[in-house]
């Protein structure tokens, strides 16, 4: 027990430490993950610790993972996505994996070998990428929305692969594998093993069959029983049971297990539990996924690049270039402009976490030599750490060079307005719709030409560029406008408009979109005041539907969400002064005995207006 409880310490201590610490950095959780194993594998070397079984068991994050997946892909929204998923995801891996194949064939490989490294490095990290497109602001652009769409097919592709490749498995490696199994008196129950081929193909379908049917029917009523208990414990348990069941489903008719919780994820999609589900599973998830990562870095084989770290270094740059070289092709024959071209081919260019994954799997499958495999374990790791330089390329050299020099990629402005709507997303649409509805004329300007091109469709005139592009802004006629409203994703973009703006037009009014309560602190130092909460007006609304429900009158609550409205915008204000971009405004005693101050008058005045309305007691309507 002890050596459990020790084991269990070790690997929790080294994630706290540091996955914190490269989140951080800009590395993300996944990289934290792997140089925590790494930290620790002289420790679990010490303490002679199994971490290929270790690594076994925490596999079942990765079926857990896919099982999440297949919960987001609604077949509706599979078949929206149907032409950029195939078409730019599918070309991407397919190209990809040909030109990764041809070169280690050219090296001397069987084409077996070559098209099983071909497809483990074809794929990308979708852990890394997603999280660094969103904090930096730039998945709503079309190089971040066309990554988005080729990483969503690649996780979906690697359910067939994990079904196909062991259909490339080497006869002499199968024997030396079945060898020490037959060594390890390897035993295990299946219900196809001694069948003949078609009854164990019947056995299989038969299988397929109860998770669709099972996945569609009987888990939304197993989960109605269940839901009725009101016992939070008792859907965790049944969360986990339905996949391990089907995991375990898959391993007796000889699948994958999972490309069996991918499907019963699918067909849950549209569930009423499938958040519930999601909830329930990401915790177990997460700590399964972050495990597999620490052994995948503690089982690095460092003799081995210590006595190869030349070829290793340049076979991991050779990846880089070639997944570049690919995907700047495709970007130019699926018309992605400017600096859109160079974040979508440096955000895909290294290799995936799911990489890992199939490493193993083609080891314990007979498809690849340990040797070849511990080789490009190094060059996926190696390609997954260089992915933060990748990005301050595009950053420092490759977005600043497109930024002064690409007036051509952009629309011509060539019927400026008094108002001026930088973003048409979620946000800007609405204002944009409401604005034209009144008529009166809007110049709006937004860097994803996807978007753009529908809303041409619909009659309205937009124009494509980066808003924060000052050439852009006196083109769209910032000199002789009136109003600004900036409806842009980013915080930093946001902040960079708006100082701007503010610099060197103090004539033009700006509205300008917040983010959070400090992201408003932030705006109004810079002299913007005018600044709208993205979700404010939405909160305050539902506060007044609530007292609505509570038995207070419309006229009534509508009054009382206006007073607590001014008040708050007041407070605001007042403390605005107070805050520091050093330190939170929690951790700032001023601020901190500002708002207690406050919060105590307002809750004060709210209180004499409900008394004053002889609205009921505590609860209102009872």
């Amino acid at each position: 027990m002890t050596d459990y409880l020790l084991l269990s310490f070790i690997f929790l201590a080294a994630g706290v430490a540091a996955v914190p610490l490269a989140t951080r950095l800009g590395l993300g959780s996944v990289l934290g993950y792997l140089i925590a194993g790494i930290m620790i594998s002289p420790l679990l070397a010490l303490l002679d610790v199994d971490v290929l079984s270790l690594q076994h068991f925490a596999e079942f994050g990765v079926v857990m993972m896919l099982f999440l997946v297949g919960l987001e892909l609604e077949p509706e929204r599979l078949w929206r996505l149907r032409h950029r998923l195939i078409g730019l995801g599918g070309l991407q891996l397919s190209a990809t994996t040909g030109a990764v194949m041809l070169i280690c064939w050219m090296l001397g490989e069987r084409w077996s070998v070559a098209l099983a490294v071909g497809l483990v490095l074809a794929l990308s990290s979708t852990a890394i990428v997603l999280q660094t497109l969103n904090e930096k602001g730039l998945m709503s652009s079309d190089g971040g929305q066309s990554a988005f769409s080729v990483l969503l097919f690649q996780d979906i592709a690697v359910i067939p692969m994990l079904a196909l490749m062991p259909l490339l498995a080497i006869a002499e490696l199968q024997d030396l594998l079945v060898h020490a199994q037959d060594s390890a008196e390897h035993t295990g129950i299946s219900l196809v093993a001694g069948l003949p081929g078609w009854q164990a193909t019947l056995v299989t379908i038969g299988a397929l069959a109860v998770v669709i049917l099972a996945g569609r029917r009987l888990t939304t009523q197993i989960f109605d029983l269940i839901a009725a208990t009101r016992l939070r414990e008792l859907f965790n348990a049944a969360a986990l049971m339905m996949v391990i069941g089907v995991a375990l489903l898959m391993q007796l008719v000889g699948l994958s297990p999972a490309l069996g919780t991918f499907i019963a994820g699918v067909m849950l999609a549209t569930s009423d539990y499938r958040h519930e589900l999601e909830s329930d599973i990401e915790p177990f998830k997460g700590l399964l996924l972050g495990l597999f990562f620490m052994t995948v870095g503690a089982g690095i084989n460092f003799a081995l690049f210590a006595s190869a770290w030349v070829p290793i270094i340049l076979a991991t740059l050779g990846l880089i270039a070639v997944k570049v070289v690919v995907l700047l092709v495709l970007a130019k024959l699926f018309h992605l402009q400017g600096s859109n071209r160079w974040l979508f081919a440096l955000s895909l260019a290294q290799a995936g976490e799911f990489g890992f994954v199939l490493l193993s799997f083609t080891v314990n499958h007979a498809i690849l030599p340990q040797a070849l495999a511990d080789q490009l374990l190094l060059i996926v790791a190696l390609s997954m750490l260089l992915t933060p330089v990748l990005f301050i390329i595009y950053d420092r050299v490759i977005a600043p060079r497109y930024a002064d020099s690409q007036q051509q990629a952009s629309d011509e402005i060539d019927a400026a307005g008094d108002i001026i709507i930088a973003g048409h997303g979620r946000f800007g649409g609405v204002i944009n719709r409401m604005l034209r509805g009144m008529g009166l004329q809007t110049t709006v300007v937004d860097f994803s030409a996807s978007q753009l091109d529908i809303l041409r469709n619909y009659g309205i005139r937009v124009y494509y560029g980066d808003a924060t592009r000052p050439d852009l802004l006196e083109a769209a006629g910032i000199g002789q406008a009136k109003l600004l409203i900036v409806a842009i994703d980013g915080r930093e973009q946001i902040n960079k408009l708006v100082q701007h703006v503010l610099k060197h037009y103090p004539n033009v009014h700006v509205i300008a979109r917040a983010w959070d309560r400090n992201h408003v602190f932030e705006l109004y130092a810079m002299g913007c005041r005018d600044i709208i909460r993205e979700t404010y007006d939405s909160a305050i609304r539902t506060g007044r539907s609530a007292l609505e429900a509570l038995g207070v009158s419309g006229e009534h609550a509508r009054h009382l969400a206006a007073e607590f409205e001014v008040l708050d915008r007041n407070m605001m204000e007042e403390v605005a002064g107070l805050h520091s971009i050093d330190r939170p405004n929690h951790e700032n005693p001023e601020y901190v005995a500002k708002m207690k101050e406050l919060n105590a008058e307002r809750e004060e005045l709210l209180r004499g207006k409900i008394t004053s309305m002889h609205i009921g007691g505590k609860g209102f309507n009872q």
